[in-house]
């Protein structure tokens, strides 16, 4: 539970995910981004006098599909309705939902809150089409509607007011955006608007009932969607703290003041007048049909998190780190089933650590690395075998690799011609000393030439005997096995 100052914090979110169909939920129109204005808009999207939706099968199944991976009930028979309002890049004067009767009923997604995991419940997930698009810049004063948007297939995912914080909410979708792209049924691009959330937000003191609620419209980046409840949250106890009181409401967040603004008063059900869809049939889905899409699911992100721990002994953050997203848990198993699942646990914090630094740097995701497994995997079982240093291999593999790669411009694990690890350390004689007489010859050297340092270290000062290993590993170019090193210097000094 988040308390500011003695307030307690209430959020839920709607979010619209785009289904990747082809076509639209109720025509053949195309729904590719960016075409010209109004290019992708039929006689039914347009609304034209006569015209009869066609529901999308493709639609259904992915919602379908997104129940299953939610823990939800799959309605047996749900209803189309019309939710009537009036505006000017809504063509048809209404926008064919569903309203009492959703496709999809219940569910919950895990996410992490703090340091522990909690379910956030979803109320609900129902298909509908989504409006045109309002154009208010280069046209000399006027707006423009372009309504190639008109009649794409979203989701619309609702959950019950159960996060208590800007923290949690920002968890929630990222999780749920993880989902959607994980079971493949939206490509989650925020930019262009295939996943946006809308927050609801109320603050009451704890312990009394929920406050009066203000909506986030429209925020498409996870950032905007921390700032716009943060800023929310402050602004609505002030308000309270003021003496004031809180008008339930639409608004939107301006990303340049980093303040929410009223759109418009906030509509009830009712005001909306919804009623079936005269000319849209329920829509009935039978056990035989959700078995056929439940035995087509992908494996889940908890059934492979469970998995990764139970077969690679991994720990349940590594897990859930590594199964984020379905690229980054794709790429962790390519790179195991090169190196060998007894590297399982080497491999993970190579993913982890310096391939996830560099991405992150670079502000790339895993499928766009220059990097791909099989690079990977040969690094981890050329340090486990002894043949290079784990220094070396971060130090100068790691990054020609990656240099390589970039200048191949591969893309989601590789492709062309592969420079290997093992020719770089052919080529610039990068293989690991472990010879034990010709490191014993090295440390004698280093000793007799460091007595300051050696005198330190038996007066009980560590940090001389890290200079000492220091000296070896630069004698030999980072080259000698930094193990036999440690253990020749100790037996030495002990002496």
């Amino acid at each position: 539970m988040s308390i500011i100052d003695n307030w307690e914090v209430v959020i839920g979110l709607e979010t619209h995910a785009q289904l990747n169909t082809q076509s639209k939920i109720f025509s053949g129109a195309p729904t590719a981004f960016g075409a010209a204005p109004n290019a992708q808009a039929c006689a039914v999207d347009i609304a034209l006098p006569g015209v009869l939706p066609v529901l999308n099968r493709g639609a259904v199944e992915r919602a379908i599909r997104f129940g299953l991976a939610v823990g939800a009930r799959i309605a047996p028979k749900s209803v189309f309705a019309r939710k009537n309002y009036f505006y000017p890049d809504l063509p048809k004067g209404y926008q064919i939902s569903q309203y009492e009767l959703p496709v999809v009923v219940g569910g919950g997604i895990a996410i992490q809150a703090g340091d522990q995991e909690k379910t956030v419940r979803l109320t609900r997930a129902h298909l509908e089409e989504d409006a045109g698009k309002s154009l208010h810049e280069d046209f000399h004063g006027r707006s423009g509607i372009d309504l190639n948007r008109a009649g794409t297939p979203l989701l619309e995912i609702v959950t019950e007011p159960d996060m208590r914080s800007a923290e949690e909410a920002v968890s929630y979708a990222k999780a749920l955006h993880a989902l959607v792209r994980w079971i493949d049924i939206c490509d989650g691009n925020m930019q262009e608007g295939s996943f946006r959330c809308d927050a609801n937000v109320s603050v009451r003191r704890p312990g009394e009932p929920l406050g009066t609620r203000r909506e986030i419209k429209n925020l498409n980046s996870f950032r905007f969607l921390q700032q716009a409840i943060e800023y929310e949250i402050r602004w609505q106890i002030g308000t309270l703290e003021d003496g004031g009181k809180i008008q339930q409401a639409t608004v939107l967040f301006d990303p340049d003041t980093g303040e929410t603004r009223t759109m418009r008063t906030k509509e009830d059900a009712h005001d909306y007048r919804y009623f079936p869809d005269p000319d849209l049939l329920p829509l009935e889905i039978s056990d035989s049909w959700i078995a056929e899409v439940k035995a087509k699911l992908p494996e889940l992100p908890v059934q492979m998190r469970e998995r990764f721990e139970r077969d690679y002994g991994l720990s349940a953050y590594n897990a859930t780190t590594l199964t984020a997203t379905l690229e980054t848990a794709r790429y962790y198993e390519k790179t195991v089933a090169k190196a060998g699942r007894e590297q399982a646990k080497t491999c993970a914090n190579w993913v982890m650590g310096e391939l996830a630094a560099r991405l992150n740097t670079e502000d790339r995701n895993i499928a766009e690395s220059p990097i791909v497994p099989e690079q990977l995997a040969e690094i981890v079982r050329f340090i486990v075998d002894g043949t290079i240093s784990t220094k070396i291999a971060r130090e100068q593999i790691f990054p020609e690799l990656w240099s390589e790669g970039l200048k191949g411009k591969k893309v989601i694990f590789g492709g062309g011609n592969l420079v290997m690890p093992s020719a770089i350390i052919e080529a610039k004689g990068l293989t690991q000393i472990s010879d034990a007489g010709a490191i014993e010859k090295i440390v004698d050297e280093v000793l007799a030439a460091n007595p300051k340092s050696v005198e330190e270290f038996r007066a009980g000062k560590e940090k001389a005997f890290n200079a000492l290993v220091g000296q070896a590993m630069k004698a030999t170019k980072g080259k000698a096995n930094p193990q036999q090193v440690n253990e020749l210097l100790r037996r030495k000094l002990a002496q």
